[in-house]
């Protein structure tokens, strides 16, 4: 019996399961106040949520002490704090950011005019228009323009204080017409892009190390009153470890629903959270505002491999030998899985979601899916080989 309880005890600290969530342990990590003595850089706190100035923080950061200093109350508004800061004023010169909107535009209106582009994760098709990767069409479109938007040192400062130096800059635009509906409450890449039979296949450590991988953040391009749907955000909810699969669960979307906050914002200024912070974009009620922000999704350096492996090489050369020890018993499927998972990229990003979107789920198809759909149907090496050709040119830019 002793055993059995210790079995029982490990296995509940190593893994979480959306039948464990526990809503009034939620509440208590949640229903906490924004101290303003606690972060003595920002300027105020609205609805929990802390409002920095822009220029107070670069002007606090320009020593190597005070950008010190700066660093570790960001971070730790991020990790334990409530999750969200909204830096006022970012861009002091918001020309920068409407000859930005110019060039989103086009993107827009050509993907409109070619039938292309991309639908929203988390909202109803059409609802959004999206311009995926708009990091690397902004700067292909306009280099010079790139160079002042980017070269934004609030931008480089908050994601140096999560992420530490060496970080990788992505970015989709999304714009919610007027109509546009709210996104289901959410939280964000990895483990947000899951379902909750994957996501119970990683250990508790992993749901504390997937926030810390990423951040997001937004650049406001218009003025976004409150009919027009600026970001719905629950502070204090990146807290909940078990929060990747309480979402799956009604009551606590339901108490996203009854309980989340949302702050105007105005032209030029930055918003920036903890990825596993419970947010959606809301509903724009407005007349005439076409909602833009582009969404900075900012990884860090660590989220690589040592080393470059051609697995689609790998595993257009395994596909026919796999085949034929399946056959002739030399191999079980539970060996052969074994062997793709080696072998085979099993994740689904990076990609370009223009060509590879998410079909009847949140993430495209992977390599090792690619694998096991074609030893099930019994594929002749040839398709294989060209069907993982195609995969990986369909995730180029």
């Amino acid at each position: 019996m002793k055993t059995d309880n210790l079995l029982k005890q490990r296995a509940d600290r190593v893994w979480l399961t959306e039948a464990a969530c526990d809503l009034e342990d939620f509440r208590i990590e949640v229903e906490r106040t924004t101290q303003l003595g606690d972060y003595p850089h920002a300027a105020g706190v609205e609805k929990n949520v802390l409002i920095y100035d822009g220029a107070s923080v670069l002007k606090a950061a320009a020593t190597e002490e005070g950008r010190r200093a700066v660093l570790a109350e960001i971070c730790e508004a991020f990790a334990t704090g409530p999750g969200v800061v909204v830096l006022k004023r970012a861009y002091a010169d918001t020309a920068v950011i409407d000859a930005a909107s110019g060039i989103f535009d086009e993107i827009i209106n050509e993907q409109h005019r070619t039938n292309s582009g991309g639908g929203d994760h988390f909202a109803k098709p059409g609802a959004n228009d999206r311009i995926w990767n708009s990091l690397e069409k902004h700067c292909l479109k306009d280099p010079e323009n790139f160079a002042a938007y980017y070269g934004n040192a609030l931008i480089a400062l908050v994601s140096e204080a999560w992420l530490g130096p060496s970080y990788q800059m992505t970015a989709q635009v999304n714009r919610v017409n007027p109509g546009g509906a709210a996104q289901s409450a959410h939280r964000d890449y990895h483990l947000g892009f899951q379902t909750s039979a994957v996501i119970e296949q990683f250990p508790a450590h992993v749901h504390r190390l997937s926030p810390v991988l990423t951040l997001q953040g937004a650049v406001a391009h218009c003025d976004m009153p409150l009919e027009s749907g600026p970001t719905l955000f629950l502070p204090y909810s990146q807290t909940y470890v078990p929060g990747y699969l309480a979402l799956k669960r009604p009551e606590f979307r339901d108490y996203f629903d009854r309980n989340h906050v949302q702050l105007p914002l105005s032209k030029g200024d930055l918003v920036f959270f903890n990825p596993a912070l419970y947010h959606a974009a809301g509903t724009n009620r407005s007349e005439g505002i076409k909602r833009v922000a582009n969404l900075l999704q900012v990884s860090s350096a660590f989220g690589r491999a040592m080393e470059t492996v051609n697995r689609e090489r790998m595993s257009a050369k395994l596909y026919p030998a796999l085949k034929a020890m399946l056959a002739d018993g030399r191999l079980s499927e539970a060996e052969a899985a074994c062997a793709i998972a080696s072998c085979a990229e099993g994740y689904s990003f990076p990609t370009n979601l223009d060509r590879d979107p998410p079909v009847g789920g949140l993430a495209p198809k992977t390599q090792a899916q690619l694998m096991h759909e074609a030893l099930a149907e019994g594929w002749e090496a040839a398709a294989l080989t060209a069907a993982l050709a195609a995969q990986s040119e369909k995730k180029l830019s």
